[in-house]
């Protein structure tokens, strides 16, 4: 008995210890054991953010994501999303990840789901939103030295049609409405785009349902007892 305690607490500490480094633990819920991701903050890439920002590492994610692969005894992904976005680059490059997973996965949005936290937020094989959460779509912006040439232009374009072809391809918004969305000037006083709350977003097809905890817990099992 005391032997299975001492195990109990062993585990309990590894899950900890998992949150606090990586912001990820494995659930056993019911008979599955689910890998649970969180991307919280800001997505960080190639360049260290401040030590004080909360941020979402890319070098820890692939790696997770890749192990949650090839384990035998993990069954599915619930991935927590409240981001402001981040780098380009690596939260598309998760979002890729997510996507490519043989096994299922479901995201919930809470909070926000901003800037390149859309496509990590349709990247799941099912999505929820809680009523009050916010998705904030706009276009590509880049900071530092921009050299005004017309290759920096088309530059822009093609990491625009790439993000923009990841989400038209995992949700069920058409181009033209996304474009739309993205270029919208009325609604934010200082920037273009368009900031769509719970129910709106599921509106426009880019999350197939308003939920919670709960919900989303229910539809993971449901994928997994049906694969």
């Amino acid at each position: 008995m005391e032997k299975e305690k001492q195990q109990k607490t062993e585990v309990q500490k590894e899950q900890n210890q998992e949150i606090e480094d990586y912001g990820q633990v494995t659930l056993e819920e019911g008979e599955h054991r689910i890998r649970l991701l969180n991307i919280i903050g800001e997505i960080e890439g190639h360049e260290c953010l401040a030590s004080n920002a909360k941020t979402t590492k890319y070098e820890h994610v692939i790696p997770q994501l890749a192990a949650l692969e090839g384990s035998p005894s993990e069954e599915g992904l619930l991935v927590l999303i409240n981001t402001v976005g981040g780098d380009v680059e690596s939260g598309l490059a998760i979002a890729e990840m997510i996507a490519s997973l043989s096994k299922p996965t479901v995201s919930l949005v809470l909070g926000g789901s901003h800037s390149i936290g859309v496509p990590l937020a349709v990247s799941a094989d099912y999505s929820f939103i809680v009523p009050t959460g916010t998705m904030m779509i706009h276009p590509v912006r880049m900071t530092g030295l921009i050299i005004g040439v017309p290759q920096t232009f088309d530059y822009f374009q093609k990491i625009q049609a790439r993000i923009s072809g990841f989400i038209t391809t995992h949700s069920t918004i058409s181009g033209e409405r996304l474009s739309k969305l993205m270029l919208e000037t009325g609604e934010l006083t200082k920037d273009v785009g368009s900031v769509l709350v719970g129910g709106q977003a599921v509106k426009e097809g880019l999350i197939n349902e308003i939920g919670g905890i709960a919900q989303a817990f229910k539809k993971l099992r449901t994928l997994i007892e049906e694969k």
